[in-house]
């Protein structure tokens, strides 16, 4: 008879062994289960019919049923392949899913940039080494002795495709990009020299001034060039009211907290009695420890020398910092105000030495005759800085009170960003101040031409001789307009995935800033206003320019409005009361906000398209002034607009000079005389231009185009040249007609009428 004990210890053996084999296998769909899963698709199929049915039963029968199979289909396909990855993901052991999940986060932080670009590098990565070290470690531990001859031939085969793989990944990787960079509208064909006589002196050539430097700071500063023996030194300033989240680690690193912000600058100044033009800069957001105020020393030394002080003040202390920041877990909030802020008490500062006896700069400053310029960030606190200094309270705390006042006449955006501070919630605007914007078509940062924003939020009052302009550079970078930032515009092993090789030399780009950044300092503070001509027309800067493509804006004070479809939805209507707009034969005619690449802008343009072989007639845009208006229309007057090739699809490498677009810009007077010329006789309208900033060929992870509007000038003397019948006094039309390109569309703003007399007297002409 056989022992009980060892029957009772048998069957508990058999026990757990079910328990193991159960745990080893997928659990069979027991009828529960199965009950679950049909009550579970009963709804959910019935639930779906009838949404199907209310989504597109109206259609008929046939699409009912055509439709609702396809979704569905649709719909269980991609189910099927998630369930089985994840059914997949349960056979992997648990140490290599959660060193995965490890990496992908590793991998991340390692390559920060575009997120389709982060995934896929990311993904690479994960799946080629895996592969490969499950080779190499089953092949270094005689596994494959127990394997079939066809799974090692089989994971051979595999193995030598990931190293492959993972060969020429590295070397994509580590290589700077295609550096073939098509420009055929660079500047010297566009604007050919015969009609450019030079007439103005270099502004980029150093003045006749001897440059002197000096540094300032807050006693017992950070870093040592503020506290040398011949610093002056400044007080700090409570700047706690602008910033949140200054963490400990923060004020461990820089030796103060947001409520003792250090004013430190680093200042090069002519040799001279004065007073001098005063020009402060300020950089933008960079690693916080890798210091971005010596960067602009380039613009220090030019400036100095043609008779500035120029100032490059040092707000690294707002800057990222992943040590004092914990990574992302406690980043530093709302310091894009402070920015601005520093900058008029860095102004402060000026005006006090400025009226002490004794001081170096005693009397050296003319603190009637500033310029803000700001890069990235920076970009956008002069603007701040600029709304600031006619504020009389902060526009988020009234117990906050400002008496600044300075004499700020213009304020320069380099790269600049736009909308990540609004004071009070509102869009920064700006009146009555003189206005730069440049930017990189190839930005690896903003990525946008964020500037044009604030470009269309300038406005004058006609008191003034005030302009703004903008100028966008192809082949420049954001980082290349700091010598300390370079061509890498993004962090670490994520800018490998950029194209860099493409990108102007750092020579060029400095060039082009000197020369833009020298001639609007000169017109607006200098009142060497014949610089103005400049940003009017960049011809006249071809000699001094790099000789790539530029789309360039103006608007002045001189300059009186008659329509930004802005105003309202009315397609009809002008921005100037009573005047009217209408479209003949086109194809499209709406008027929308502009989309830039990452975002629908803040301003608006009437989008016109046609196709000549569709219309019954030639098509065209007429702008009616009203029949009482204060323009003032004279024979120094021009018609004025800005546009925009809107064909984002357009290949801008394969296109000619005759396939840009072109069209008539034709006026009439009150009596019917009608005077036209083409659009080309005063320029070419570019098409977009395409910063294609990913390596090949990743260049569809992001976008590569973006409308930049360009200005045109019409003068109605050349109109009256042409019909000496035409009487520009009584302009009463303004057509444009689409009777030279077959086909396009554009985007058309800021139409309006300029008084060139008035205007020339500006620009000392």
């Amino acid at each position: 008879m056989a022992d009980p004990a060892l029957q009772e210890k048998k069957r508990i053996r058999l026990w757990l062994e079910h328990i193991v084999r159960s745990l080893k296998r997928p659990a069979p769909l027991t009828s529960g289960w199965k009950g679950a899963s049909l009550a579970l698709g009963a709804i959910a199929l019935c639930l779906y019919l009838v949404q199907s049915y209310t989504l597109i039963g109206a259609r008929g029968a046939i699409p009912y049923i055509v439709g609702t199979l396809v979704f569905l289909l649709a719909i269980v396909l991609l189910t099927g392949v998630i369930a089985m990855l994840l059914h997949w993901a349960k056979k992997m052991p648990i140490r290599y899913v959660w060193l995965a999940l490890t990496a992908i986060c590793l991998l991340f932080i390692s390559f920060i940039g575009p997120i389709p670009l982060m995934f896929l590098a990311s993904l690479s990565i994960i799946v080629a080494f895996s592969l490969l070290g499950m080779f190499v470690y089953r092949w270094k531990s005689g596994g494959y002795r127990e394997s079939k001859a066809i799974s090692n031939v089989l994971s051979f085969i595999t193995a030598g495709i990931s190293l492959v793989y993972i060969l020429l990944g590295s070397y994509w990787l580590l290589e700077s990009g295609n550096n073939n960079l098509s420009k055929p509208y660079r500047l010297q064909v566009m604007k050919p020299a015969d009609r450019y006589p030079v007439t103005l002196s270099n502004p980029a050539e150093q003045g006749a001034y001897r440059v002197k430097t000096l540094t300032y700071g807050s006693a017992n500063s950070y870093r040592k060039a503020f506290n040398a023996k011949d610093s002056l030194i400044t007080k700090q300033v409570d700047g706690s009211s602008f910033v949140k989240n200054w963490s400990a680690l923060r004020t461990k690193t820089f030796g103060f907290g947001p409520d003792a912000m250090a004013l430190n600058g680093l200042v090069w100044y002519p040799d001279g009695d004065g007073p001098f033009p005063l020009v402060v800069a300020v950089h933008g957001n960079h690693l916080a420890t890798d210091y971005s105020d010596p960067g602009y020393a380039y613009l220090g030394e030019l400036l100095a020398s043609k008779g500035y002080i120029f100032v490059s003040i040092d707000e690294n202390f707002l800057n990222t910092s992943p040590y004092d920041d914990l990574l992302v877990l406690s980043v530093l909030e709302n310091e894009n105000s402070a920015r601005g802020w520093l900058m008029l008490e860095h102004l402060k500062v000026w005006e006090e030495w400025n009226g002490t006896k004794g001081n170096p700069f005693y009397a050296k400053a003319d603190m009637d005759r500033i310029s803000l310029i700001g890069h990235s960030r920076g970009g956008e606190a002069v603007t701040v800085a600029a709304a600031y200094n006619k504020l009389s309270a902060s526009p988020e705390n009234g117990n906050m009170t400002f008496d600044y006042d300075f004499g700020i006449r213009s304020i320069i955006s380099i790269a600049g960003t736009d909308g990540q501070y609004k004071p009070a919630g509102q869009p920064t605007a700006l009146n009555d101040i003189s206005y730069l914007s440049i930017h990189g078509a190839h930005d690896m940062d903003v990525s946008s031409f964020n500037g044009a924003s604030q470009y269309s939020r300038i406005g004058f009052s006609g008191k003034s001789a005030d302009f703004k302009a903008s100028v966008y550079i192809y082949g420049a970078n954001h980082g290349q307009f700091n010598t300390e930032w370079g061509r890498s515009d993004s962090v670490g092993i994520g800018s490998k995935l950029y194209n860099t090789a493409q990108l102007l030399p750092q020579e060029e780009q400095l060039q082009t800033a000197k020369v833009l950044i020298s001639s609007f300092l000169d017109a607006t503070l200098k009142e060497q206003q014949e610089y103005r001509s400049v940003f009017q027309d960049l011809g006249h800067a071809r000699e001094w320019l790099p000789d790539t493509m530029y789309i360039s804006n103006y608007w002045d004070s001189a300059t009186k409005l008659i329509s930004s479809f802005d105003e309202d939805i009315d397609l009809a209507t002008t921005t100037l009361k009573d005047g009217r707009l209408i479209g003949e034969g086109l194809k499209e005619w709406t008027e929308e906000k502009v989309k830039m690449k990452y975002a629908t802008d803040q301003y608006s343009a009437v989008h016109l398209g046609w196709n000549r072989e569709d219309a019954s007639g030639t098509p065209a845009y007429s702008v009616f002034l009203p029949e009482e208006h204060e323009l003032s229309i004279t024979d120094d007057s021009a018609i004025v607009f800005a546009m925009a090739d809107r064909d984002d699809k357009k290949d801008t490498s394969a296109l000619d000079l005759d396939d840009l677009i072109d069209l008539t810009i034709q006026a009439e007077d009150k009596k019917g005389n009608r005077a036209s010329v083409p659009l080309s006789s005063q320029s070419r309208l570019l098409p977009m231009l395409e910063g294609n900033i990913m390596k090949w060929p990743f260049g569809f992870t992001v976008p590569t185009k973006e409308p930049v509007f360009q200005n045109f000038t019409i003068p109605l003397s050349e109109l009256k040249k042409i019909n000496p019948s035409f009487d520009p006094s009584e302009l009463s039309k303004i057509r444009f007609v689409f009777d030279k390109t077959e086909k396009g569309t554009v985007l058309l703003r800021d139409i309006g009428i300029r008084d060139d007399k008035g205007s020339n007297r500006a620009a000392g002409s």
